[in-house]
């Protein structure tokens, strides 16, 4: 069917629902009106329909219903009807009468429970629709309560405030954007409440310093008293204005007061009556948080990251490259703790077809060109290289060890130098069979060597067959084994993987396989490796 046979079925089938065609929105979609059901009543309500039937139709009451209260979940300032998550229901573009009638359906259903009172509790996951304001950027990395540092960014013609407890780390993440920081005329505060926000029905929006302190009093006693001990303590700084950041165990919200104090210019001239405190004007501060902490744990709640954890990365080739972008992105180099990265060998031009790095990296040693690549994709990360042969350098502590060199003799010398440390090696078998990793977390598990004797005879092998044997290149020096970048990634992708299940102490197997080419069978199920008694790397 085409477009207007399409939006011709929609709108036959919402007349039979009571909705009439009104036209079209600014923004293109269409317009239908009618009633929604309330159970013992009804009520006016327009629906919009996207004309690619690609959005969830808009639902909106036409007026509100009386004795509402002024908060409720699911319902917007301009009764907009929020009656689905976005992305949680994938729509039929094929079907769009079907399922622009099931959406109104659902909103029917939902509309129906805010009148019974229901959903109360989603007021606390909805809670940033109810605390609209200005964008406030959050970069605190420790846990002290207190005066922070405040500064101002500019983007463009917009201006935004800046919180931090470490200047120069925040800058260079704004660097990245092409943002500057400036001077801000205010002060700001941290403090902390052990209740979750939720919007009350007293007097919503919160608009001076009264309606803030009674609203924190209903959630949290204490937060309400130190929150009035900051606000007075900011105006006597005779600061213009002051932030308060606010930490609650469900998210990071702000308040900025306009402290009514007279700026230099002003002072000297005749005095000016000063604002009663609990007057002040309040706007509330929608917070953005730039935190390696929260980057880290947003995709992984509940799950440990590795902040904290000393990672020694042997290796930034092929695997490793990609490997240590990853680590970042799981909070590696954050919370005290580190990235070191060492390799000796320099990227040539023949790297750049299956290497994370670029041209940019061309000529330079390939643990500092990764240093400095990264440095750029996570500023507050604590990393290093070490542009050594391993062999060469003594290591400091560390925590985990992990080797992506794909040189089986370096692994079985790393083997054996570090047997009483934790060490993970990942590899690609062949040319780009499969991909593999073995981890050594304690004494009782089996080693890469293990591996590699079990190998030789015959056991816990990769695939079902033999291994191809096949090279590609010019001449001796030239030679290499062929496989593509997508290789090199599921190789570090495997790497992650283990990394995560070793620092959560996941009951997970210590020797896995992924293999790659559909001609070949997987020959090993994940599993434990066991150490083999006369392993000459860590039996002795």
């Amino acid at each position: 069917m085409s477009s207007d046979e399409l939006i011709a079925d929609v709108t036959d089938s919402l007349r039979q629902r009571g909705f009439d065609f009104k036209g079209r929105s600014n923004d293109g979609w269409f317009v239908y009106r009618g009633t929604l059901d309330g159970g013992s009543k009804i009520f006016a309500c327009e629906l919009q329909v996207a004309p690619n039937f690609s959005e969830y139709p808009r639902v909106r009451l036409l007026e509100r219903p009386l004795g509402l209260p002024l908060v409720v979940p699911h319902l917007g300032a301009d009764c907009d009807i929020c009656y689905i998550a976005r992305g949680t229901v994938v729509l039929d573009i094929f079907d769009p009468a079907g399922q622009t009638l099931a959406c109104l359906d659902r909103a029917t259903d939902v509309f129906q429970g805010i009148l019974a009172g229901k959903f109360c509790d989603d007021l606390e996951d909805e809670f940033y629709a109810y605390w609209t304001g200005i964008i406030c950027f959050v970069d605190l990395r420790d846990a002290r309560l207190g005066q922070q540092i405040l500064k101002a960014v500019k983007n463009g013609p917009n201006t935004y405030p800046v919180v931090t407890d470490d200047l120069p780390r925040t800058q260079s993440k704004l660097k990245q954007l092409g943002w500057t920081t400036v001077d801000c005329a205010a002060v700001t505060y941290r403090v902390k409440t052990t209740t979750k926000p939720r919007p009350h029905n007293m007097r919503w929006p919160i608009e001076n310093v009264q309606q803030l302190l009674e609203w924190q009093g209903l959630l949290d006693k204490r937060c309400r008293k130190k929150l009035q001990e900051r606000i007075q303590q900011a105006r006597a700084t005779k600061a213009l204005s002051a932030i308060f950041i606010i930490e609650s165990p469900l998210m990071t919200y702000g308040a900025w007061v306009d402290l009514g104090n007279e700026s230099p210019s002003q002072r000297g001239a005749r005095q000016k009556k000063i604002a009663p405190l609990f007057s002040l004007p309040v706007i509330p501060l929608e917070v953005i948080r730039l935190d390696e902490q929260y980057m880290a744990e947003r995709n992984q709640p509940g799950r440990k990251t590795l902040a904290g954890k000393r990672l020694v990365l042997v290796g930034c080739g092929t695997i490793g490259g990609y490997l240590a972008d990853l680590l970042l992105k799981v909070g590696a180099g954050t919370g005290g703790g580190s990235l070191e990265m060492v390799d000796f060998d320099d990227l040539k031009a023949q790297n750049l077809g299956r290497h994370r790095l670029g041209v940019s990296g061309l000529f330079n040693n390939k643990a500092v060109a990764l240093k400095r690549e990264l440095d750029a994709f996570s500023p507050g990360a604590n990393i290093a290289a070490t542009p050594r042969d391993v062999r060469e350098i003594e290591l400091g502590a560390f925590d985990l060890l992990i080797d992506a060199t794909g040189e089986e003799s370096l692994g079985h010398w790393l083997a054996r130098k570090y047997r009483h440390a934790a060490l993970l090696t990942v590899w690609i078998e062949g040319p780009g069979v499969a991909v593999r990793g073995v981890i050594r977390a304690n004494e009782k598990g089996g080693c890469f060597r293990c591996l590699c004797d079990a190998n030789r005879a015959g056991l816990l092998q990769a695939v079902e067959g033999e291994m191809p044997k096949l090279l590609a290149g010019q001449g001796c020096e030239g030679l290499y084994v062929p496989f593509p970048a997508t290789v090199s990634l599921q190789a570090a992708a495997l790497g992650a993987e283990m990394v995560s299940s070793w620092v959560n102490n996941d009951d997970a197997p210590t020797l896995r396989t992924r293999v790659l080419d559909s001609r070949f069978q997987n020959a090993t199920p994940d599993c434990n490796l066991l150490k083999h008694s006369g392993c000459p790397a860590c039996s002795s």
